[in-house]
């Protein structure tokens, strides 16, 4: 047994070095840098416009926020579900590890592809939009498998890699859901319930598959009825926490500011090494766990945004960007200036303070040398709710996936299964499975990117339709969606003032 645990980790290592390698790190930021420039810096150049129509709406246009009487789910419960899978663990630990072994300048990197990811967010969501079906449920179905199989699928070339690469990148989710989105997210919670309270294992992976398994079985209705309650608070109470920390610690911003500039352009050798080789980490170690933070090119959120009851596609692509915007430049930065301001990490080389052999635990011994104990239980709890809503949001995702592959009646299966593996998950050893994960979250950016741009003009002429008729008062057709009945559908309630973009 142990031999094929090797085998099995040997391959995944070389599979890993390649979907993460640096080809696939060039090919994500070359979509999001494409999708920029064709949207002509959307994300910049509409700064206000996005944010007024996503955070901004929600306390003036009830249409936001109102629970929907049909299948669909409110846009502000959309984004909420799509946080709760992104805003995790790798919100925490994963930035953490990123300075541990990228250095500071890590965190600029990381910067670097969630500018670009805003966009490749925003593509996906319009794409996922545009293309979405409803099942027999009367429940929308969307996501990259569906832009793939219609969209790519619709090209002379793409006839048969179209479908092909949708069914892919539906294995590598329903993969990924069991992994990152299910197994190593509950080991982590039950590994920081026992070190923080003392809680056994089992008894956690118990209560959170019973909690599970009313929500999850519920379907997306009552996993976005809980994420949207679960979310707001939970971020903000865990920006309050770091916040307090860079308020404590506001005499080093100066330094940490400085440490993570020059980290980044090898102006200093990270983690004491040569600067060449710090900086090569500082990148790939800030883009991968970017990336791993906030899934822009992974294909993944769309799949809950596409449930959304919004007409216009590009306005759900605005919450795409809103959703990048939140996860890594706000969440993520805060985190990484509070391990850096609280004198964990060494700012002239970068190295980790001596005797700490647990890198992932920086941020709770960040909070703990700026709150006491309290700060690092306070951090466990954040885990416990960041690391649960994201398995909540990754059972939708592979119940999509388990849905196109299998039909609609396999997803109950699907679901049993899923809240099964969360005691297996909590109860685990090895840590392979974080590993196998990861290359399998790897394995669904590919697909989804080749679909994304090969899509982009569509992206391109979708987003230039919403801007000439909302920004620039021309009238013409609204681009709603690719399916002709459904084109025709929410064009007549469009005019009717039903999800209308103001």
């Amino acid at each position: 047994m142990e031999n094929i645990m090797e085998t099995v980790a040997s391959v995944n290592d070389a599979v890993n070095s390649i979907v993460w390698g640096w080809p696939a790190l060039i090919l994500l930021c070359f979509t999001g840098v494409l999708m920029t420039v064709l949207t002509n810096f959307y994300q910049v150049l509409h700064f206000k416009k996005w944010m007024g129509a996503t955070i901004g709406a929600i306390f003036k246009d009830k249409h936001i926020t109102k629970h929907t009487e049909d299948k669909s789910i409110s846009q502000f419960q959309s984004l909420c579900t799509a946080l709760a899978a992104t805003v995790g663990t790798g919100n925490i630990a994963g930035v953490a590890s990123a300075i541990a072994l990228g250095g500071p300048g890590s965190i600029f990197w990381m910067w670097v592809v969630a500018f670009f990811g805003m966009m490749t967010n925003f593509s996906e969501n319009v794409l996922g939009i545009l293309y979405r079906v409803k099942n027999s449920k009367d429940e929308w179905s969307g996501g990259a498998m569906y832009y793939l199989k219609y969209g790519v699928g619709s090209k002379s070339w793409g006839k048969v890699i179209g479908p092909v690469l949708s069914v892919l990148f539906c294995i590598f989710c329903l993969l990924a859901s069991f992994g990152i989105g299910n197994m190593t997210q509950i080991n982590t919670i039950a590994t920081n319930m026992r070190e923080s309270f003392s809680i056994p294992e089992y008894i956690t992976g118990i209560v959170l598959v019973i909690i599970a398994g009313l929500v999850v079985i519920g379907g997306i209705k009552r996993i976005a009825a809980v994420t949207e309650k679960i979310v707001p608070v939970m971020v903000l109470a865990y920006l309050v926490g770091t916040v307090a920390i860079c308020v404590i610690h506001i005499d080093q911003f100066g330094a940490v500011f400085s440490a993570v500039f020059k980290g980044a352009f090898g102006m200093r050798a990270a983690a004491g090494g040569i600067v060449g080789s710090g900086v090569k980490m500082a990148v790939q170690m800030g883009m991968k766990r970017g990336v791993f933070s906030n899934e822009a090119g992974l294909g993944s959120s769309v799949m809950v945004h596409s449930n959304s009851n919004v007409k216009e596609p590009v306005h759900q692509g605005m919450w795409g960007i809103f959703e990048v915007f939140t996860d890594t430049i706000v969440v993520c930065t805060l985190t990484s200036f509070a391990v850096l301001s609280s004198g964990l990490v060494n700012l002239e080389t970068g190295r980790v303070a001596d005797g700490i052999e647990n890198t992932g635990g920086l941020v709770a011994l960040a909070f703990e040398n700026s709150f006491g104990a309290v700060g690092s239980k306070f951090v466990a709890l954040a885990l416990l709710l960041f690391a649960f809503s994201t398995s909540l949001g990754w059972s939708h995702y592979g119940s999509k996936a388990m849905e196109y592959l299998c039909g609609e009646k396999s997803v109950i299966f699907y679901k049993i299964v899923f809240v099964a593996a969360i005691f297996g998950g909590a109860v685990m050893k090895e840590n392979l499975a974080w590993d196998l994960s990861d290359t399998f979250n790897g394995l669904m950016m590919i697909p989804n990117l080749i679909g994304v741009l090969a899509l982009s003009p569509v992206v391109y002429r979708c987003t230039k339709n919403y801007v000439d008729r909302h920004m620039r008062n021309k009238k013409t057709e609204p681009m709603l969606s690719m399916h002709e009945d459904i084109q025709k559908i929410q064009a007549e309630a469009l005019a009717r003032g039903e999800g209308a973009d103001e």
